[in-house]
């Protein structure tokens, strides 16, 4: 005998029995056994290589070394080098977030350092250039470059395509 809802009524040893339908059965598996074949199926994609972090620009690096470098970070005259003077920017001496290895120069641990105080999408307000540009940031190595006239503040900008 055939119920509204697809159970069978079976009557043994005076017992009234509902059985289900074996299509019922495999009704219940089918979400897993499709999931289960979907996963077996799906090929490797690969992504490629890892992205810079997020907010961080790459200028140059080759400017950096070629120009930026002796012209803007550590020129000669002691005065205007962020690495020159004792607890300033040197690794060894410095006393905040931007030191740079002088002894030898590592360029490449530089580089890294240095993105870190940059703004690609306005590099005027850089703090790499901000802070030692007179009237903008405050600076406890003072005022490095009196205005952006300053040929170093030119060189810097020249490093932004």
């Amino acid at each position: 005998m055939q119920t509204a809802r697809g159970f069978s009524v079976s009557y043994s040893g005076g017992l009234t029995t509902l059985v289900r339908p074996k299509q019922t059965y495999l009704l219940a598996f089918a979400p897993s056994i499709t999931l289960l074949g979907m996963l077996t199926g799906c090929p490797t994609v690969d992504l490629g290589d890892q992205p810079a972090d997020v907010g961080q620009c790459r200028p140059d690096k080759t400017y950096f070394v070629d120009v930026l470098w002796p012209k803007f970070i550590a020129p000669a005259d002691i005065n205007r080098s962020c690495v020159g003077k004792s607890g300033c920017h040197a690794s060894t001496t410095g006393r905040s977030a931007l030191r740079l290895t002088v002894n030898p120069v590592n360029y490449d641990t530089n580089y890294q350092v240095i993105t870190r105080f940059l703004n690609c999408q306005s590099p005027s307000n850089s703090p790499l250039l901000t802070k030692p540009l007179a009237g903008t940031d405050a600076h406890l190595g003072g005022d490095i470059f009196l205005s952006t006239m300053d040929p170093a503040v030119a060189d810097f900008e020249g490093w932004f395509p």
